[in-house]
């Protein structure tokens, strides 16, 4: 680790929430290393400018902190594969952002003497330059054992985010919460914006931005979602790296 707190970071994931996080930490002084290729690696040049584009073993190999953003499906496979090339190193942060996953599924990697950490931004990623700022307004899901859980909420931080701390057993439930609150929004207002157009509104999005949000403000509301949570102090990664 580098004596000042700021790190080597490489990404695995190169979909809408990678390039994102490794923006984001960049813009907190931590230096990208490398992220692996994707689908469309111009857009990854445009958002992290210079950053090598890797194999997942040799982006594991050069980083300090390894952000790992895939779907969940390939989350499992990639650590246990990784960790059956010896890729992992003593003292490496490794850090997901899957909503359903605690730091279990990063026993491969700590069995190696890496350090598990599991961070989710809520905010619904496009993708684009956007989700940085968008990131300053939301709450992450942190989860990591006693020990290390300060280095997980000052990472959350850095990135933009209140971190909030989600236990191991309670993953699935928060996952749930989350896929119910993105998925019935999406289609509900998919299926109001489809009427509207039935009845001859040319620019159903645009008609219910207003209506929609404020209707969403509402709820929030109502539900005692602005109301502030008792937040543990988050220590500075700085303190966390000195002797």
């Amino acid at each position: 680790m580098n004596r000042d707190g700021r790190l080597g970071v490489g990404v695995i994931g190169a979909g809408k929430v990678g390039p994102v996080i490794g923006a984001a930490l960049a813009g907190a002084g931590h230096a990208l290393v490398a992220i692996t290729h994707g689908s469309d690696d111009e857009r990854i040049e445009s958002m992290l400018p210079g950053v090598p584009i890797l194999d997942a073993v040799e982006v594991v190999r050069r980083s300090e902190l390894v952000i790992i953003a895939v779907p969940h499906g390939e989350l499992a496979p990639l650590v246990s594969g990784l960790a059956e090339t010896g890729a992992w190193q003593p003292g490496q942060l490794v850090l997901h952002t899957d909503p359903a996953y605690g730091t279990d599924v990063l026993l491969p990697a700590v069995a190696q003497g890496a350090i598990g950490l599991a961070v989710h931004p809520a905010i619904t990623f496009s993708g684009s330059s956007i989700d940085v700022r968008r990131l300053q307004d939301a709450f992450a899901a942190v989860t990591a054992s006693a020990p290390v859980l300060p280095i997980a909420q000052a990472l959350a931080v850095e990135m933009g985010c209140e971190p909030l701390v989600v236990a191991e057993a309670d993953r699935a439930t928060y996952a749930e919460a989350i896929a119910t609150a993105t998925t019935f929004s999406q289609s509900i207002v998919e299926q109001a914006a489809s009427l509207l157009r039935e009845a001859g509104v040319s620019a159903p999005g645009s008609y219910l931005s207003a209506l929609v949000h404020s209707t969403i403000e509402d709820a929030l509301t109502a539900a005692g979602a602005r109301d502030e949570p008792e937040l543990p102090e988050v220590p500075d990664l700085d303190d966390e790296f000195d002797d």
